[in-house]
């Protein structure tokens, strides 16, 4: 199933999404608080997040996905990584914090799809059925 079609199931985010900002979506969430819970969900899908991480892997909007992780490295010092990817006609583009884009090509574009479906699946089975 396309990414397409299964946001089309989501129109619960979308509702919140219109309501953000002056009063709760009729389901009694706000946007924020759908999209906490969908990356919840979506750091689940890379196997357990080791202690002292921060990991967080959600759809902001459509077609654009983020990549978050963060820990103190052995040093004591915090080390950050943020990748954007944006579903293009063209093809996937990933864009690392302070960097240019780059399209997504072999294993990498073919993990970034299953996770991606992975997510999808995932988040309308446990929050949007």
């Amino acid at each position: 199933m396309s990414a397409k079609k299964l946001l089309k199931g989501r129109g619960l985010r979308k509702t919140a999404k219109k309501t953000a900002g002056s009063a709760r979506a009729n389901n009694g969430f706000t946007y924020e608080e759908l999209i906490n819970a969908e990356s919840a969900l979506g750091r689940t899908l890379f196997g357990p997040v080791p202690e002292g991480h921060q990991r967080e892997f959600f759809e902001s909007k459509p077609n654009v996905w983020i990549w978050h992780e963060s820990f103190v490295n052995q040093l004591g010092r915090m080390e950050e990584m943020t990748i954007r990817y944006e579903v293009r006609p063209t093809g996937v583009y990933k864009k690392p914090m302070g960097g240019t884009y780059e399209r997504l090509q072999g294993d990498e574009l073919d993990n970034f799809r299953r996770a991606a479906r992975s997510y999808l699946a995932l988040v309308k089975s446990k929050l949007y059925c």
